[in-house]
């Protein structure tokens, strides 16, 4: 089969790697799309993020759908045909943060396309996959590009339980990528009464008006959410989606005391305005991937109350996965480049 592997920064390669076969409890898929997540650009443009860094070759991708080809020992609630979306979360189950019900925060989570441990966790970006059956949820009746969607409209939803009551909420949403537009998305499903959403590229805005936003802000002026600071503050929610230190203090400015901040964005670390967030009482909460949430992102595409479709602007076919890469990396054309295997 063939497989989409990173060496180095700029050094992304198509490779023939050996076919699995599923065991107990596990299927083979044949993988249909795979979305072009922040993570795998950073891999494909840096060899990294952080102190994360590529030390060996690796399999990118944990964004993916496909069709069941085989069915390992045990498995009966999949059968050969099924689109699946493909959960790339993987905790052990057994650990303490595992036992205590968190297991996005699992101690030996097997997340695709990983390079924070070593050996790095080979990602999904290959023709034949053998997965856990727990991890797929038939998605029948969507596209196979939508099912692959079912990842990062995940990492939203668990963000959107982080904040706590949204309805009737005013909420910000700053840094209006994939993520921020899902979160718009997630935030209006879950009862916010009005979503401003800012950001830098008026493209980007644009993708944030079409999945719902009531207004939006070109934070290129930096006045521009000085009038919702007035009276200590509009907002009862911001979604900080950027990673950008100038955004999330804009942010701050125009939240009302004890608003809540979920921080979704990874730009490394930032100083934070405390003085602000004391005197506000903000909460300042992390938001970091998702677990439980996966199914719930399925069956919300499938009942038609979110629609992703909008928001995936670009499908390239496994041959030309440089190019998709290529152009995933340009914000200027791209919002979600996905990668058709099949």
């Amino acid at each position: 089969m063939k497989a989409i592997v990173i060496h180095t920064a700029k050094d992304l390669r198509i490779e023939e790697l050996e076919t699995e076969k599923p065991g107990p409890g596990e299927v083979e898929i044949r993988l249909a799309a795979g979305g072009i997540c922040g993570s795998d650009l950073h891999y494909y443009n840096h060899g990294g993020f952080g102190t994360v860094r590529l030390k060996e070759p690796m399999i990118l991708g944990h964004e993916v759908s496909g069709h069941v080809a085989a069915l390992g020992e045990g498995v009966s609630d999949l059968a050969i045909g099924d689109l699946v979306a493909v959960s790339p979360s993987r905790p052990c189950g057994a650990c303490d943060y595992c036992l205590k019900g968190l297991p996005n925060h699992c101690f030996h989570m097997r997340f695709y396309g990983s390079a924070m441990p070593f050996p790095h966790i080979q990602g999904a970006f290959r023709e034949r996959l053998v997965a856990k059956a727990s991890q797929c949820v038939k998605a029948e009746g969507l596209s196979a590009g939508e099912a692959a969607m079912a990842e990062p409209l995940s990492v939203t939803l668990h963000a959107t339980r982080r904040a706590g009551e949204m309805l009737g909420k005013r909420v910000l949403v700053t840094g209006c990528g994939p993520i921020g537009t899902l979160s718009i998305l997630a935030a209006r499903r879950a009862g916010a009464a009005e979503i401003v959403a800012a950001d830098l590229s008026e493209r980007a805005l644009g993708f944030a008006r079409a999945v719902g936003a009531d207004r939006t802000v070109n934070l290129s002026d930096r006045d521009g959410l000085v009038p919702f600071s007035e009276n200590k503050g509009t907002f009862d929610v911001l979604y900080e989606c950027s990673g950008a230190q100038p955004a999330l203090v804009a942010g701050i400015q125009a939240l009302r005391p004890r608003g809540v901040i979920v921080q979704l964005g990874l730009g490394g670390d930032m100083a934070l305005p405390m003085m602000a967030i004391t005197a506000k009482e903000l909460d300042l909460r992390g938001s970091f991937r998702f677990h439980e949430e996966f199914a719930t992102a399925v069956k919300l595409m499938q009942g038609g109350l979110i629609d992703v479709k909008p928001l995936i602007t670009h499908t390239l076919p496994l041959g030309e996965a440089l190019k998709a890469f290529e152009i995933a990396s340009d914000k200027g054309q791209s919002m979600k480049t996905q990668i058709a295997f099949a």
